[in-house]
């Protein structure tokens, strides 16, 4: 058991690094619980209670003293950034850092950023190996050599379309989607098209897997047996749009080139 500090930090600037470090889990992924507990551990270690709430669109963080007399709140909006394990694993082993290792709040703070500021893995290795992922779930289902290879290349451009339209010009998630779905299923099509390969079927079901949202589903899922409702309905409403406007990028996919699926 460690033992009980006393409070040294002044409880604004308390709750502008919880808050600060909360908005960064969520936007990379994070389940809600696993940030209540990070920031739990975090508190106890700077002599403060702190209590976090996730709403579908904000996080409001409310910071009390041991004695509870005095607290803070803060609210601040959630940002897109995307999902990112890596930095989300240095984000928890910090928490266990500043629990176990007694780090000021200064020390925290200049850590969080030290993370922050690490770079992402090269996209150009991201988008080869999403289509390899994509071309591998294409074989898990039966595809042969020319589909997988169809299902790389629609992979490769409509992930590829997607980082370009979100993440350089800023263009809505679920336009986005539809674009690169459509593109994704106009090539993956070419196996119907030019009579290549013997699994077309497979390599057009396959190539817009890339896009099913797995992420916020498990984490809607994972909110909801924890009680957390109004979070864990927002994120399976958010998947289920991007699911639907997905379906929506195929459909428009296959009436481009005239196939209907049965």
């Amino acid at each position: 058991m460690s033992e009980e500090v006393e409070q040294v930090e002044p409880l604004n600037e308390v709750a502008k690094f919880l808050i600060g470090y909360s908005l960064k889990m969520l936007a990379y992924g994070a389940t809600t619980i696993r940030i209540e507990k990070n920031v739990e551990r975090m508190a106890e270690r700077f002599g403060v209670k702190a209590d976090v709430t996730i709403l579908p669109m904000h996080v409001m963080m409310t910071v009390w003293d041991r004695e509870h007399k005095n607290f803070h709140t803060m609210t601040e909006k959630i940002g897109a950034i995307g999902v990112d394990f890596d930095k989300n694993t240095l984000l928890s082993k910090l928490s266990w850092e500043i629990f176990d290792t007694s780090l000021t709040l200064a020390e925290a703070r200049l850590k969080f950023e030290e993370i922050m500021k690490k770079p992402r893995l090269n996209p150009t290795l991201v988008l080869i190996l999403t289509g390899l992922a994509n071309a591998s779930f294409c074989r898990i289902f039966g595809g042969d050599v020319v589909s997988m290879l169809i299902v790389f290349v629609a992979t490769i451009n409509g992930f590829y379309l997607k980082t370009k339209l979100h993440g350089d010009m800023q263009w809505d998630l679920r336009l986005v989607t539809i674009v690169s779905a459509f593109v994704s299923t106009v090539i993956a099509s070419s196996g119907y098209v030019f009579n290549l390969g013997d699994t077309p079927d497979i390599a057009l079901a396959t190539g817009v897997l890339y896009l099913v949202p797995g992420v916020p589903f498990l984490n809607s899922m994972s909110d909801l047996i924890q009680g957390h409702y109004i979070c864990g309905l927002s994120r399976f409403v958010h998947a289920s749009l991007i699911t639907i406007c997905m379906s929506i990028g195929m459909c428009l996919g296959y009436l481009a080139v005239n196939i209907y699926v049965v």
